[in-house]
This record gives C-alpha cells, sequence and structure tokens, in this order.
C-alpha cells in the first residue's frame, strides 16, 4: 500500500512539473505606432493621414507543443487609428479594440522565436476630434513578429499587424500597427 500512495505521489509530482513547462500565463503591454493604409477620402474629399502612438496591454497564454514550437493566444486592449490633415484642419481618430490574435510560435534558439498568425480584433470605442462615429465594429488581421525571452519569465516582443478588413464605414482604410511590448511569464 505504501508503495501506491508513494507512486501515486511521484506521478502528480512529475505530471503537475510536466503541465507547469507545457502551458505558462503571462500579461504584456507596450507601445503602438499605427497608422492606416489605403484611400483616406471622406464625402469626396482627400485628406493627409499621419500615424499615432498609443498603447496595447493584456494577457497571454504559451503553450508548448514541442520543443521548439508554441501557440501563444492573447487578449488584449489595443488603440490604433490614425491623424488627418484636410484644408488646414487636423483630427485624430483614435479606436480602441479587444483583439485576441493567435501566434504560432517557432523558436530559433532556446529564447529567440519567430512569430505569425491571425487577430481578431473587436471595436469598444472610437475618440476622435471630430463627430462622425464611422469606424467598423469587427476588424480581422495578420500579425508577423520576433519575440526573445530575456530570462525563463521576462521577455520583449516586436510585432507588425496588418489589417485585412476595412476599418471604417465611409473611407478604403485598413488598420497597420507595429508593436513594442514588453511581458512577464508565470
Amino acid at each position: 500500500m505504501k508503495k501506491i500512495l508513494l507512486a501515486a505521489v511521484l506521478f502528480l509530482a512529475t505530471s503537475a512539473s510536466i503541465q507547469a513547462q507545457l502551458l505558462k500565463f503571462g500579461v504584456k503591454a507596450g507601445v503602438n505606432f499605427a497608422n492606416q493604409t489605403g484611400d483616406a477620402s471622406f464625402g469626396g474629399i482627400s485628406v493627409d493621414k499621419e500615424g499615432i502612438t498609443s498603447y496595447h496591454v493584456g494577457a497571454l497564454a504559451e503553450i508548448k507543443l514541442l520543443e521548439k514550437f508554441a501557440i501563444q493566444p492573447e487578449l488584449l486592449y489595443s488603440t490604433q487609428g490614425a491623424s488627418y490633415k484636410t484644408a488646414g484642419q487636423e483630427f485624430k481618430n483614435e479606436l480602441g479594440y479587444l483583439s485576441i490574435p493567435v501566434m504560432a510560435k517557432i523558436y530559433l534558439t532556446k529564447s529567440f522565436s519567430v512569430e505569425a498568425g491571425p487577430q481578431a480584433s473587436f471595436l469598444l470605442s472610437e475618440k476622435n476630434d471630430f463627430d462622425v462615429k464611422n469606424a467598423e465594429t469587427f476588424d480581422f488581421g495578420l500579425n508577423f513578429g520576433l519575440g526573445l525571452k530575456i530570462t525563463e519569465s521576462i521577455f520583449v516582443q516586436g510585432r507588425y499587424g496588418i489589417g485585412l478588413t476595412e476599418a471604417s464605414k465611409n473611407a478604403d482604410v485598413k488598420n497597420s500597427v507595429f508593436q513594442l511590448s514588453a511581458g512577464f511569464l508565470f
């Protein structure tokens, strides 16, 4: 009976240790350098656009499937948009999204990874300097990036995301964002 009890305790300790290595949760935050690509004309009036600097923050899980391959689903609040200039006027359009990227990570070394994956985003807020609410409520895109684990728990990432769907009901524009992040895995 003692041997069975000892074997059960060892099995549970080993499986808990293995599971801790296969699944890690974490948090991340960083800066967005966002813009919108495409034809930015509102009501037939052509406008010039410039990028905006904003932020993202959220939670993630890293699921290690193989020694050099992991899936990283994330849940982020991310602000994107652009600044527009026309006829001496300038206005900023900032869109707040709940973004759900699912990144495939290939580790080239123990700490350096390349990442790619889809992202679905749902519009939560729209702040702009003019009285028009014209953003689409859903945005779909693709992300590509690099990751570096500084320690077993601390990491940094650089990522480029390109929107594949229209970001506005009134203009032919798509979101584009470059993100720099830092995070912590538990």
